[in-house]
């Protein structure tokens, strides 16, 4: 149970940080983008974030959880977890900034 909770509170945090840069990038930079990726991609190239390959892995990670329950997936995605909260809290500072 606690395991699938923390990969439910990890699907809605990369949502959330993938729809804030979307709306950051169109409100400040005037640029569009469709896609958690691309969006990630784009907020890479404007210096908003580091580490790309890490965002893009969250990514394919999540849509990973969303189509298909799989133990040994859930088990690999349950141990990055903690890698992958000091993107999360940079990504918050550099926005609050």
């Amino acid at each position: 149970m606690v395991k699938d909770s923390a990969i439910q509170r990890f699907e809605f945090s990369l949502d959330l940080a993938w729809i804030t840069l979307k709306a950051y990038l169109e409100e400040k930079k005037g640029i569009l983008v469709n896609s958690p990726k691309e969006a990630f991609r784009e907020a890479y190239r404007q210096g908003i974030i580091e580490y790309e390959d890490n965002w893009l892995t969250m990514v394919d990670l999540r849509n990973q959880t969303v189509h298909t329950y799989n133990q040994d997936l859930a088990d690999k995605i349950y141990s990055q977890l903690p890698n992958f909260l000091p993107l999360f809290k940079f990504l918050l500072t550099k926005l609050k900034a």
